[in-house]
């Protein structure tokens, strides 16, 4: 492994040392979060620092409170999985209602602190492995979950012992609606709203390490596309035996649970969506009786977009706020009270909250490279910029002070985060993390008809004249975007690019933050639409810059990225050459409903986008050199994926290789992923020559 390669799986791609979790406690007076030592310690501890002084104070360090690292509960390690949280020690934290006081689960132990570290940390006796906790308004309770059961310390188990999973989120909703969390404390501390998921419906796959053959495999409830979803209800569970309340809605109809909690002591808000995604409604629930009634009802005849953050919600003064695409589809926008907020010059990608009587934004007014910070007058539609320079910018807000985060390369870690109080003092937490070995400068170019977002990066060697082959490297899915200005994100296509590659990032149609109808054009279909606008990008960039060898183009990527990679080569090979596809879905008849069905619909109703999307049987047509990778713990994209087109090219007998990681997961953490590049590097060398 190279100096870079070696460095990246040290420092976790430059994450570790980093503060991250942030959360405001006390009216805004403090700043929580978590952060290792350094740039290649793992093991991440909990701060805070005083947002009017600037100090910081360590809290919990995970090697003081166990220096032997634990196991993880089968439960939170999948969680994590969920979340794409690779982080050891303190993995996660939650405040009571004040602010004031942290819980945190450690390798299944429980432990509260609080910001003065009078009382800590302290352990909290739990009744198993702990999962999730959460401290109730005054810290004096904590919720936790362990083995599918609610509790509460001090005290015992609420929720009924009746063979459902209380208080935590389903595979669905975690994976794929932005809800990581199953309960949630009134604001009394006195009652908990619980989920109870049922997954007995649910197709059991089953993880075995072949490394290992005399443990037990593992198993969890998977919902695949056109097949049962998880139970989901919600209850009110109140002090006191049978103070049980279930929430009535129309759950067969709108089975999806995205978003919970409470708006007040008499009131629960909670967002459901219908199987397709077509319908939004944001409920209020009484939590006396369990009645709700509808408060505003987003609608799409694609899918309503996951992607905006902050919608459906009620402001102060009680108007409705929800996400409103412009017509044509040329802007994701917002609305109050259905009336239209904002036009096509601004696209919203996250309402952050209120701050100084405005809608506190996130948003792209230029290139989709970049995001903004706005301040949006929802009485005028007014705009003013709070972090409006190159980059990607981000925000947090608590009682007038703002935590802004600028992803724009002016330091040599790529970040730059100030805490800024309402009397106009700033301060900044303390970045441990190494300092970004490339000062990369991508060449970004909206190419196509369509005007795809386009990336290319050159070795830094490069000598105008001197044709390169080209490497793709590309997610391409909905979801998430490729070509962004955050800095971190172009290391490694950097050290591609040194390797003797030109490399290309694409983001064709389908991914996100260039507008609605950019997103909404794979409703129906991934396949065509995503190579379709692959190799248009190609030949476009190729037209423009004559040093990119196109008789010599590679591809890889990971995940929707494997599955771009693989699709290239099978039905492209007269554009790609060779490709290494890992965790490849190969099939999406096999991939989980709340993604799938949302693009491609029921399978049971088009039967034919799914033939049309499966790899599977192209794969006598296999022509060029093709490496599989799978992780053969991967709950995500199952092995099987890859092993069914592994299969299918072996019974036509087309040569192919193939890397099966035991013990990997989707994550590839540990340095796997580097390992991996190491291999592709030799791949790629031998093939493209």
């Amino acid at each position: 492994m190279d100096d870079f390669l070696r460095l990246s799986a040290d420092t976790a791609r430059f994450t570790h040392g980093a503060p991250r979790a942030f959360s405001f406690g006390d009216e805004g007076r403090l700043l929580w979060f978590l952060r290792s030592t350094g740039p290649t310690d793992p093991f991440e501890g909990l701060w805070v620092l005083d947002t009017a002084t600037g100090a910081e104070t360590p809290l919990a360090d995970p090697r003081a409170l166990a220096p032997e690292p634990g196991e993880l509960p089968v439960a939170e390690r999948r969680l994590r999985e969920r979340i794409r949280l690779v982080a050891a020690g303190i993995g996660s934290y939650a405040l009571s209602g004040d602010g004031r006081r942290a819980v945190f689960p450690l390798y299944g132990r429980l432990y509260g602190v609080t910001s003065d570290r009078a009382d800590g940390p302290v352990e909290i006796p739990t009744a198993g492995p702990a999962l999730d906790p959460r401290p109730n308004a005054d810290g004096s309770r904590t919720a936790y979950v362990a083995d599918d059961a609610l509790y509460v310390a001090p005290g015992g188990r609420v929720s009924p012992d009746d063979g459902a999973r209380w208080g935590v989120c389903e595979f669905a909703a975690a994976e794929e609606l932005g809800r990581a969390r199953g309960h949630w404390w009134s604001p009394d501390g006195e009652t908990l709203l619980a989920a109870r998921v049922d997954e007995s419906a649910l197709p059991r796959r089953w993880f075995a390490d072949p490394e290992h053959p005399e443990r037990a495999a593992e198993d969890f409830a998977y919902p695949e596309a056109g097949g049962p979803n998880a139970d989901v209800q919600l209850w009110v569970l109140g002090p006191g035996e049978g103070a049980r309340v279930r929430l009535d809605w129309d759950a067969a109809q709108y089975p999806y649970v995205s978003e919970a909690g409470w708006e007040s002591g008499t009131e629960i808000l909670l967002t459901v969506q219908d199987r397709l995604q077509r319908n939004v409604l944001l409920l209020s629930a009484d939590p006396a009786t369990g009645r709700t009634r509808e408060l505003s009802r987003t609608t799409h005849p694609d899918w309503v977009d996951p992607l905006l953050p902050g919608t459906p919600a009620r402001l102060p003064d009680g108007r409705m706020l929800t996400a409103a695409d412009t017509p044509g589809g040329v802007a994701r926008g917002l609305a109050l009270d259905g009336k239209p907020l904002t036009g096509d010059g601004i696209q919203v990608r996250r309402v952050a909250g209120v701050h100084e009587g405005r809608l506190l934004i996130e948003a792209g007014l230029r290139d989709p490279a970049e995001q903004q910070v706005l301040l949006l007058d929802p009485g005028t539609g007014s705009l003013a910029p709070l972090a409006d320079g190159p980059g990607v910018h981000s925000v947090q807000a608590s009682a007038g002070t703002l935590l802004l985060t600028s992803a724009d390369g002016s330091t040599p870690t790529g970040f730059r985060r100030t805490v800024r109080t309402p009397d106009g003092r700033e301060s900044s937490p303390a970045d441990l993390s190494a300092p970004l070995p490339y000062r990369v400068v991508p060449v970004l170019e909206r190419v196509t008809e369509h005007g795809v977002p386009t990336a290319l990066v050159l070795p830094r060697d490069h000598v105008p004249g001197r044709r390169l082959p080209v490497l793709m490297d590309s997610y391409g899915g909905p979801g998430f975007q490729d070509v962004s200005a955050e800095p971190r994100r172009w290391q490694a296509r950097q050290w591609w690019a040194d390797q003797g590659f030109a490399v290309v990032t694409a983001d064709n149609r389908g991914t996100p933050y260039v507008s609605p109808a950019f997103t909404h054009a794979v409703r129906g279909g991934f396949s065509e639409v995503t190579l379709e606008d692959q190799v248009a990008a190609l030949r476009a960039l190729g037209a423009r810059h004559p040093d990119l060898d196109l008789g010599r183009v590679g591809v890889r990527g990971w995940s929707y990225g494997g599955y771009l990679a693989a699709m290239a080569v099978l039905r492209r090979p007269d554009v790609f050459h060779a490709a290494a596809a890992g965790a490849a879905p190969t099939d999406f008849r096999h991939y989980d409903t709340a993604y799938t069905e949302r693009y491609l619909g029921l399978p049971q109703e088009h039967p034919e986008v799914y033939e049309r999307d499966s790899l599977i049987a192209d794969a006598p047509g296999l022509t060029r050199p093709l490496l599989l990778v799978t992780g053969l713990a991967d709950d995500n994209v199952h092995p099987a994926h890859t092993l069914r087109l592994s299969r299918a090219l072996t019974d036509a007998g087309r040569p192919h290789q193939l890397l099966a990681l035991p013990g990997v997961t989707h994550m590839t953490p540990g340095g796997t992923r580097e390992k991996v590049m190491a291999q592709e590097l030799a791949f790629f060398r031998r093939e493209l020559a």
